[in-house]
């Protein structure tokens, strides 16, 4: 893609990278990175590439090769693009807690997995703030089948008044774990989703063992 972009480019005004980024509202520098292979445009960045240069999104995409026959009915995958100030992406982490303290410190992890991301205007519709949010990998079958080990939540570690029936992010202790909250008897439960109850047997949430990190606004799952 980087060649044909060039070569438009230079047919379009001499290669001037600078007018192009201004028309499809990125940086300089971005506009740099597609010319030399780094990254790509994607979504509406690839729209407005084609716009400018006055070709399709498939010859940026394919060239003079034959796209490949799609059905009439689909939904596109839009890929991540990090050049993209309309996505907030959210980082993975590991999170170091203390039993009894309320505070914990995260971690970031390496994730080779799909990135997280989010539109601005989503996280405004739902009220969430980017800062808040964090990814953590979920560990153990405990929330079999709703969640698998190797799954990933993203918690709203603003959100900690519990709610009956929903997922959330605890410090069990000193561990990190994902649970159900329950309500019963006037008293808090910790409650995992597996049907096999005697194995994963429900705890008590008191204030001294059990502090609320936040909820589960998000599954990205691996298994099916």
């Amino acid at each position: 893609m980087n060649d044909r972009i060039r070569q438009a480019l230079n047919a379009k005004n001499g290669g001037n990278q600078s007018e192009m980024a201004r028309f499809v509202g990125v940086s300089p520098q971005a506009v740099q990175k597609w010319i030399a292979g780094a990254s790509e445009p994607r979504g509406d960045n690839l729209r407005l590439t084609a716009e400018y240069l006055g070709v399709s999104e498939v010859f940026l995409r394919y060239g003079d090769a034959e796209a490949p026959t799609l059905p009439k009915k689909f939904t596109r995958v839009v890929e991540h693009d990090p050049d993209n100030p309309d996505f907030i992406e959210i980082k993975k982490v590991k999170l170091k807690l203390s039993a009894g303290i309320t505070g914990f410190e995260s971690i970031e992890v390496p994730d080779e997995g799909r990135p997280i991301t989010f539109r601005k205007e989503w996280l405004l519709k739902k009220g969430y703030s980017a800062a808040k949010l964090i990814a953590v990998g979920v560990k153990g079958e405990s929330m079999e089948p709703t969640m698998s080990d190797g799954d990933t939540v993203v918690i709203n570690v603003a959100d900690t008044v519990p709610k009956d029936g929903e997922v959330y992010a605890i410090n069990f202790d000193g561990e990190d774990i994902i649970k159900r909250m329950v309500r019963d008897f006037g008293r808090w439960f910790l409650v995992s989703d597996n049907p096999d109850q005697k194995r994963y047997h429900r705890h008590e949430c008191t204030q001294a063992t059990c502090i609320v990190i936040g909820r589960v606004v998000l599954l990205q799952r691996e298994h099916f």
